[in-house]
């Protein structure tokens, strides 16, 4: 997914998805599993952030990567079919978007703040701002083209 490698710059800031510390990393040793200098934690692990008010802040508003945030809840089913879909994208995405989730019912707060009516709703943010947004199930095939699609825009 070249396409959505950020511009290339001396460094990127990106949060530590453990301690939440914002860490440098040089633009050309993105893919060489950076580790947080506070608490030894991948940076860019290829995992599925779970955003939480403490949280989102940081890891939304800090980050130099897009954050492709499912805003999401356990009893919902469509929530739960996209998150195989979300898990491969983390792990493929790794050094160009992170993908994190918002559980609805834990972090109502959150939910209230970007008008979400419905589940699962996708938001891709970019600089700390919305960029786009994609309600209900999709497959990873057509998250893929509509994170691509977004993005270009930017």
């Amino acid at each position: 997914m070249t396409a959505m490698a950020p511009a290339a710059t001396d460094a990127l800031h990106i949060p530590c998805p453990e301690c939440q510390t914002v860490v440098r990393v040089p633009h050309e040793r993105l893919g060489e599993h950076p580790k947080c200098p506070r608490c030894k934690a991948a940076i860019l692990g290829g995992q599925v952030l779970t955003l939480e008010e403490a949280s989102f802040a940081t890891q939304v508003g800090r980050s130099d990567l897009p954050v492709l945030v499912d805003f999401w809840a356990p009893w919902c089913g469509p929530c739960r079919m996209m998150a195989p879909v979300l898990e491969r994208a983390a792990a493929e995405w790794a050094t160009h978007v992170r993908v994190g989730k918002v559980n609805t019912d834990e972090q109502p707060a959150l939910g209230s703040r970007f008008g979400i009516r419905s589940i699962p709703t996708l938001i891709l943010f970019q600089g700390g701002r919305e960029a786009g947004r994609q309600s209900g199930a999709v497959d990873s095939a057509t998250l893929r083209r509509w994170v691509e699609a977004t993005l270009a825009r930017r």
